[in-house]
C-alpha cells in the first residue's frame, strides 16, 4: 500500500519511510515534443526520485509546463519514454511484449497517482468547496462519500480554509480559490503533486498565501513535488532539486543553493540576473 502523501513527518524532520518501491518515481527517456517543425522538448532526459522536490525554472516557452501537460497526459510525446512509478506512462506493452502508444484507458489507471494545480482554478461553479474536493474522489475512486467528507474537512485545515466549506467559487477570492484547487488535488491521494505557475493568476497580495500553504505541504509530508514557477524565493525554499531550461532542454540541475548561489551556465546566470 502506497504511503499516504499527507503523512506527516517525524519530530526530527524526516519523512516516514515509505513501504513503496524505491527509486525513479517519474523518468523522461529521450522524450520529443514538437508541434509541426517547432521542437519544444529535445531528447529530454531526467528523473525524480520518490519523495523529491523538483522545480523547473527557466524562460517562458522552455518547454517547462509541457512536461506537466505530458506527466497528465494532456498532451502525447512524439518520440521517446515517459515512466511513472516504474510503467509507462506514455506506451503499453503490445500482444508481442513490444511497446506501443498507451490506450486511455492504460493512462488513466497510471494517471491515478499524479495530482495537478493549474494556473487557473477551474473550480466548479455550480458546487460549493466541499463538494468541488469531494466530487473526484467519490466518482472516480469509489471512496464513500462520509469518508471523502471527512478527508476534505482534514484538507481544508490544512488550507486554512474550513470555514469556507459551504461557500461557491464565486464568494471566494482568487487566493482562497487556489487553496481549494490544492485540496482538491490532495484529496485524490496523489502520489506525484504538479504544480503549474499556481500564482501567476493571483492579485500579487495573495500571493504569499498560496506559497504559504505549498511550502508547509512541502515541508510536512512525504509528497512527491514536480514544480513550475517563477517565484525564486519559494523555489530556493522547497527544492530539493531545480533544473534550469532552456530552448526544450536542461542545461544546468543541482541542489538550490548552487544554482541560486553558484550556477555555471551563462544561460543561468542570465536568467536569474533577470527575475531575481
Amino acid at each position: 500500500m502506497a504511503t499516504d502523501p499527507l503523512q506527516k513527518t517525524d519530530p526530527e524532520g524526516v519523512a516516514p519511510k515509505s513501504d513503496a518501491a524505491p527509486g525513479h518515481l517519474v523518468q523522461f527517456d529521450e522524450v520529443v515534443k514538437r508541434y509541426g517543425d517547432h521542437v519544444v522538448l529535445d531528447h529530454l532526459n531526467f528523473t525524480v526520485q520518490r519523495g523529491q522536490h523538483v522545480t523547473l525554472i527557466g524562460p517562458s516557452g522552455s518547454g517547462k509546463t509541457t512536461i506537466l501537460r505530458l506527466l497528465m497526459t494532456l498532451e502525447r510525446i512524439s518520440e521517446g519514454l515517459i515512466m511513472v512509478g516504474g510503467q509507462p506512462l506514455s506506451h503499453m506493452a503490445g500482444p508481442d511484449g513490444s511497446l506501443k502508444p498507451a490506450s486511455e484507458k492504460h493512462q488513466r489507471r497510471i494517471r491515478k497517482k499524479i495530482g495537478m494545480v493549474f494556473q487557473q482554478f477551474n473550480l466548479f461553479p455550480n458546487m460549493n468547496v466541499l463538494q468541488n474536493i469531494t466530487e473526484a474522489p467519490v466518482n472516480v475512486l469509489g471512496i464513500d462519500r462520509a469518508e471523502a467528507e471527512e478527508r476534505a474537512k482534514e484538507l481544508l485545515d490544512l488550507v486554512g480554509l474550513r470555514e469556507k466549506i459551504t461557500a461557491h467559487p464565486t464568494q471566494l477570492s482568487g487566493g482562497q480559490q487556489q487553496r481549494v484547487a490544492i485540496a482538491r488535488a490532495l484529496a485524490m491521494r496523489p502520489e506525484i503533486l504538479l504544480l503549474d505557475e499556481v500564482t501567476s493568476a493571483l492579485d500579487p497580495e495573495l500571493v504569499a498565501g498560496v506559497l504559504d500553504v505549498l511550502r508547509d505541504i512541502a515541508h510536512s509530508t512525504d509528497i512527491t513535488m514536480l514544480c513550475v514557477t517563477h517565484e525564486m524565493n519559494f523555489a530556493r525554499d522547497i527544492s530539493d532539486r531545480v533544473m534550469m531550461f532552456d530552448s526544450g532542454r536542461v542545461i544546468e540541475s543541482g541542489a538550490p543553493e548552487k544554482i541560486f548561489g553558484d550556477p555555471k551556465h551563462e544561460r543561468t546566470r542570465e536568467f536569474l540576473s533577470a527575475v531575481l
